[in-house]
């Protein structure tokens, strides 16, 4: 990865057009050919950028530009769309580039396999003297991420989100009414178990006769996560 603090303008020519005028910037190229036009402000996102597949082509500035004091012109063609990204150096405060190496990537902790397998080992979140039948149990309209059963042998399915909406409520209820025909499973009853849970989707699940569950991610981890508890 290259890192360079210059003074500089960037024209964008392509599929839209746009300009940004004379100022010190950071600009990133990175291993994939990409390169990244940032300023000290916006958080992480560039003011331009190209993305891979492109090349980048260092020239000689032609005559207006030297006398406009431009030491080069950095050119960025797209290779698919022939966009094109062309930045005039003036200035160079930094310079350097970096081997990082391969990126082993992002590991996320929290998503919804990990909340599942949690709820899976802690039933008990759920409810009083549950057994786990599986997970992921299959049905002909895709897997339930749990299902349960009672003590007096009715069948709970249990769908478990990060953020619960009302997509979600409307996928539990396809399978209810899908396990519901199974007279070895029913009655089957719903649970909506998410960490967060929109107001919407709490009416339309009551409607539906679905009880929704809050999950502390950080307490079923075993961590204790510091918000106010009632008991």
């Amino acid at each position: 990865m290259r890192l360079v603090i210059a003074r500089c303008s960037v024209d964008y020519t392509g599929r839209l057009n746009a300009h940004l005028p004379l100022a010190v910037r950071l600009l990133v190229h990175k291993g994939d050919g990409s390169l990244l036009v940032h300023s000290d402000g916006g958080s992480y996102k560039p003011l331009n950028w190209m993305s891979p597949p492109c090349t980048l082509t260092v020239e000689a500035p032609d005559a207006e530009s030297a006398r406009a004091g431009v030491l080069e012109h950095w050119r960025v063609t797209h290779a698919k769309t022939g966009d094109s990204l062309l930045v005039r150096i003036h200035d160079v405060l930094h310079d350097s580039s970096h081997e990082l190496g391969v990126d082993p990537g992002l590991q996320k902790d929290g998503v919804e396999a990990d909340l599942q397998r949690l709820l899976a080992e802690q039933v008990e979140v759920i409810g009083d003297d549950l057994t786990l039948v599986r997970r992921e149990f299959p049905t002909a309209i895709g897997p339930v991420d749990l299902l349960l059963r009672d003590p007096a042998g009715g069948t709970i399915a249990v769908e478990v989100k990060r953020r619960g909406d009302i997509d979600g409520v409307e996928q539990l209820t396809r399978y209810l009414e899908l396990l519901g025909r199974d007279p070895h499973l029913a009655p089957v009853t719903g649970v909506f178990a998410a960490q967060e849970i929109k107001p919407q989707a709490r009416v339309l699940a009551a409607d539906r006769g679905i009880r929704c569950v809050t999950l502390d991610y950080e307490g079923m981890k075993g961590i204790e996560s510091g918000a106010p508890r009632l008991f």
